[in-house]
């Protein structure tokens, strides 16, 4: 390493939060998009077959953990975790791209908001830990890989950086809604059999909060713009109308073909249940996509461009504005 290298500061680690699933299908999702997103910010592969860092508190020789040094310096991801960890060793070979995990100073890492483990507190905390200045660790970004704000991001995200005792975290706004996820969803449909005309379910997880219902009509409405055809939304968990409902009401009214556009981030229990709800086809869920990708390192660019501007390290849980 040069000397302007080793006086550089350490870059702020990237904190990403998204849902959970119980298909080992979709926690590889997480990960390859975990992957993809630091490749978007320029970090140099090492040769495939690392340990995944689903576990941050699981130490060398488990199988689920990092060792001390790659934990430290990996990208942290925090995921909404899944009941199964089925860490791939090349994740991101299904998804069409090269995996690798950084070899530059910049942490990666990846957690979750419950089920699994680290959690994004656990994660925070083991930065501070493994860095040379507990007092003063490098600063992390946490970025919200959540469709829609509601109690996850307004209360759990919280609540985890609070935990962590990290002094200098900075939280974006979520990743949804956003034009970017609405294109996306259009080419799912379009790969799915949709065709002008056919009717569309606009299908989501569900909230109790109001403010991530509103995200989600907000969302709805832009698939609308995009596909220039009404969408009728639905919920799969938590909330009315659901999917089948909606689906049974567009055959009713004489709707042959009638296609459901998965506002999922990946694959899981929740994506299964659209499968069962009678469409004529189900989209694919957003997934690992260029278009996330960018998104969410966006997400962090901006956050760092804030930061840039203050004299100071923010206060923990320091939250960006929604641009």
């Amino acid at each position: 390493m040069s000397a302007p290298e080793a006086l550089r500061p350490e870059p702020p680690a990237l904190v990403l939060v998204a849902h959970g699933t119980r298909s080992g299908k979709g926690v590889e999702m997480i990960a390859a998009l975990a992957e993809a997103v630091g490749r978007e910010l320029g970090h140099r592969p090492v040769p495939a077959g690392t340990p995944c860092a689903h576990n941050a508190a699981a130490g060398p020789g488990t199988g689920t953990g990092q060792p001390a040094r790659a934990r430290r310096t990996a990208m942290l991801p925090a995921a909404h975790s899944t009941a199964v960890c089925g860490c791939a060793v090349d994740p991101l070979a299904e998804f069409g791209v090269v995996s690798g995990r950084s070899t530059t100073s910049t942490p990666v890492r990846t957690a979750f908001v419950d089920v699994l483990g680290p959690s994004p507190s656990e994660v925070l905390h083991d930065l501070v830990a493994q860095s040379p200045d507990a007092v003063n660790p490098a600063p992390a970004v946490v970025v919200p890989a959540f469709l829609a704000s509601g109690y996850h991001v307004y209360k759990d995200v919280p609540r985890e950086v609070s935990d962590s005792a990290h002094p200098a975290v900075t939280v974006t706004p979520a990743m949804g809604p956003d034009p970017a996820l609405a294109r996306i969803m259009a080419v799912r449909l379009r790969a799915a059999g949709w065709c002008p005309g056919d009717a569309v379910v606009f299908a989501a997880a569900g909230s109790s909060d109001p403010r991530a219902r509103a995200d989600v009509n907000r969302a709805a409405a832009m698939l609308t713009a995009q596909l220039a055809t009404p969408v009728r939304t639905a919920y799969v968990a938590t909330g009315a109308p659901r999917v089948p409902e909606v689906v049974a009401e567009l055959r009713e009214e004489g709707q042959d073909r009638v296609f459901v556009a998965s506002y999922l981030l990946a694959h899981g229990l929740f994506h299964e249940r659209l499968h069962q709800a009678g469409a004529t086809g189900v989209a694919d869920p957003i997934g690992v996509h260029p278009a996330v990708v960018r998104l969410i390192a966006d997400r962090y660019r901006a956050a760092l461009r804030e930061r840039s501007g203050r004299p100071t390290l923010p206060p923990t849980g320091t939250a960006i504005p929604r641009s």
